[in-house]
């Protein structure tokens, strides 16, 4: 009992500590998911767009993001990415900035989701039959509504299994940002554990909560599912 009461919300216990860097993984992942779905979407009409240059270079950008380990990508933007933009104040005679913590977490997995959501989304619009882009288009439809009312809701129910994935790696994902220092569930776990010496326990309180975030994701996920697919014919 005297360690199950070292998980308690408030002091002497640690699930308070726990429990704001769940939601800290939570808020990081939203955004970095967010932010890779716009870029994803950019990415995935980019290389449909037929314009070899913009092909080529979102090519390079969604090969290297896979190909090299993610946690070696976040450090790498991390640094790389403040050092060049204080090189850059530098020029102009600005005193350097310290880059805020979430903002960079947020950017950085942004950055990484958005290459796997670039391959997810360019799939799913390329399984739309091309009769719909071809109908709309013979309608008048301007590219940016054509997207809104045809090509968005066509798409989601074939990349939403991708999709979902995606949104359960980078929840995943988020421990990583531990490295550069700003604290969420990984590393809040840590500090918790390290203080109190009890390392099963707390590892094991993380997994839960990670298991329930996920257990949670699934649920929103198959009510997006069934949405998108109302109307369409289902599978025996």
């Amino acid at each position: 009992m005297e360690k199950l009461a070292l998980l308690a919300l408030t002091p002497p216990g640690w699930g308070g500590v726990l429990l704001e860097g769940a939601l800290a993984t939570l808020a990081i992942s939203a955004g970095a998911y967010a932010a890779g779905f716009g870029i994803g979407l950019a990415g995935a009409l980019g290389k449909l767009s037929g314009q070899r240059p913009l092909v080529a270079a979102l090519d390079v950008y969604t090969t290297a993001v896979r190909a090299i380990p993610e946690l070696i990508l976040i450090v790498g933007l991390y640094y790389a990415g403040t050092d060049s933009l204080n090189r850059l104040l530098a020029m102009f005679g600005l005193e350097p900035v310290e880059v805020n913590g979430f903002l960079a977490a947020v950017l950085v997995l942004g950055i990484v989701q958005g290459a796997y959501m670039t391959e997810v989304l360019r799939g799913a619009i390329l399984a739309i039959p091309v009769g719909q882009i071809e109908a709309a288009k013979a309608m008048g439809m301007p590219p940016l509504l054509r997207l809104r009312r045809v090509v968005f809701p066509a798409l989601m129910p074939n990349a939403l299994p991708g999709l979902a994935n995606l949104w359960l790696n980078v929840t995943k994902d988020s421990a990583l940002i531990a490295v550069v220092g700003y604290q969420e569930l990984a590393l809040a776990t840590r500090i918790a554990a390290g203080n109190t010496k009890q390392y099963f326990l707390f590892f094991l309180a993380a997994s839960f909560i990670y298991l329930a975030i996920t257990l949670m994701s699934n649920q929103v996920f198959r009510l997006m599912d069934r949405r998108y697919r109302r109307g369409l014919p289902q599978s025996a």
